[in-house]
């Protein structure tokens, strides 16, 4: 009988060694500071002030959007926080004292990336209302997403599945609507 713990240990080794690399680019001033300003960025700000926009400039025929990425986030975040809870997959610079943690974390657990997770959804949310954010959103979230594993804050696979979690979240809220 195959090992099973041998294919789930390699992908584990590959997590924490690309995390390890990330992590490294942390070490230049330039790269941590700009990932630091999209992290915090990521942590709501960018959003808002892109929902404000947005209502400032189309007034009610933004409201559905603006609604729609209201909804999207408070159904978000209570899917990744039960996920959280139940997984408490630690964060990697509590686990590998040579990745260090240069950003803030908004609770203690790693498992799934919820920045990633909102930077995705409110991504794919506000191209469905307006084609012509996507040159702003998609970058945005691209970077969001890698910030996580440059500041030490999660894995790669965190951040995967933010990304598979925010697209699922997103794709189901569009047929409710």
């Amino acid at each position: 009988m195959a090992n099973l713990n041998s294919p789930l240990q390699r992908i584990n080794d590959f997590d924490a060694a690309l995390c390890h690399l990330c992590n490294r680019q942390s070490r230049n001033f330039y790269v941590r500071h700009v990932f630091r300003l999209v992290s915090r960025l990521g942590d709501g700000i960018f959003w808002y002030a892109l929902m404000a926009l947005l209502m400032l400039k189309y007034q009610e025929q933004a409201l559905p959007a603006v609604l729609h990425m209201l909804a999207v986030g408070l159904v978000g975040t209570a899917i990744y926080k039960l996920i959280k809870e139940h997984t408490l997959r630690p964060r990697p610079f509590n686990v590998y004292p040579s990745i260090i943690c240069t950003g803030k974390t908004l609770d203690q657990f790693s498992f799934p990336s919820g920045h990633t997770m909102h930077a995705v959804s409110f991504s794919l949310i506000s191209i469905y209302y307006f084609p012509a954010l996507a040159w702003l959103t998609i970058p945005f979230a691209a970077l969001v997403a890698l910030s996580r594993p440059v500041l030490g804050l999660h894995y790669p696979t965190d951040v995967l599945a933010g990304i598979a979690l925010g697209a699922a979240i997103a794709s189901a809220s569009f047929l409710c609507i």
